[in-house]
């Protein structure tokens, strides 16, 4: 019997400043049952990238993974219709499956990295 693939999974960021009433006039509770009704979702507590408030990280699947995909951060996810444009391209199978709609291009950034102290 063979397992399902992999699907791609969500990464939300619900602590310091996303998810919080410092964003305003965003159910924070609706959009992450809405990104749970497309696929699995984590919730984490900040991911340091407080200026692109709210962040939804979409995770390859493992068919995305194979293909050579990479997590696809996506900032200011402050509007409904933003929501519904990562859901269908989740279920279209996301990163590395499914193109990216252009329009989520407006959300996409790189994440500054993390600086380690010597």
């Amino acid at each position: 019997m063979n397992a399902a693939p992999a699907p791609c999974r969500l990464v939300v960021c619900r602590d310091c400043c996303c998810g919080s009433p410092k964003i305003t006039r965003v159910d924070h509770t609706a959009q992450t049952e809405r990104l749970r009704e497309a696929a699995p979702v984590r919730i984490s507590d900040c991911l340091d990238v407080c200026d692109q408030a709210n962040v939804v990280v979409v995770q390859p699947s493992a068919e995305g993974r194979a293909a050579g995909a990479r997590p696809v951060w996506l900032g200011l996810v402050n509007d409904p219709d933003a929501t519904e444009d990562i859901v269908a391209w989740v279920r279209a199978g996301g990163p590395g499956v499914a193109p990216r709609p252009e329009i989520l291009d407006l959300y996409a950034f790189v994440p500054r990295t993390r600086r380690t102290e010597p």
